[in-house]
């Protein structure tokens, strides 16, 4: 895995994400510009499919009220990569970060969205019908 692999796949999921693909708890919030939001469990499940590496979950904060949750990538390197980091507005803070482990198969929650975003993303790479039918 090289940073071209990581490179190469920014534009790929930016080009895939959709409201169709954001998480339902996320819908209100999700406009064209701001295509990040809402995408990050779906697209971290994604990312790992690819590179491979761990899944880390952090909180999100909104000054002592947590609003919700936030997942992305620490690949096989020990690089942390979080292609959703710029749907956060200013207030917004993300804090935390654990290892999950995940369970197998297509996620329980969200499934319908980590389905769609991963047949648009592995189309556009290019990397087959059986990566593609997972």
């Amino acid at each position: 895995m090289t940073m071209t692999d990581v490179d190469r796949i920014g534009p790929v999921l930016r080009s895939a994400w959709g409201r169709d693909t954001c998480d339902p708890h996320d819908l209100a919030d999700w406009t064209p510009a701001n295509p990040a939001r809402g995408q990050c469990g779906v697209t971290a499940l994604v990312v790992r499919e690819l590179l491979g590496g761990e899944l880390v979950l952090g909180e999100v904060f909104v000054g002592e009220d947590k609003v919700g949750h936030h997942y992305w990538n620490r690949l096989p390197d020990g690089r942390e990569v979080d292609f959703t980091a710029d749907q956060f507005r200013p207030d917004e803070v993300v804090t935390g970060g654990r290892v999950q482990e995940v369970p197998p198969g297509a996620p329980q929650r969200c499934r319908g969205q980590y389905q769609l975003l991963r047949e648009r993303v592995f189309a556009q790479l290019g990397e087959g019908r059986e990566a593609a039918a997972g």
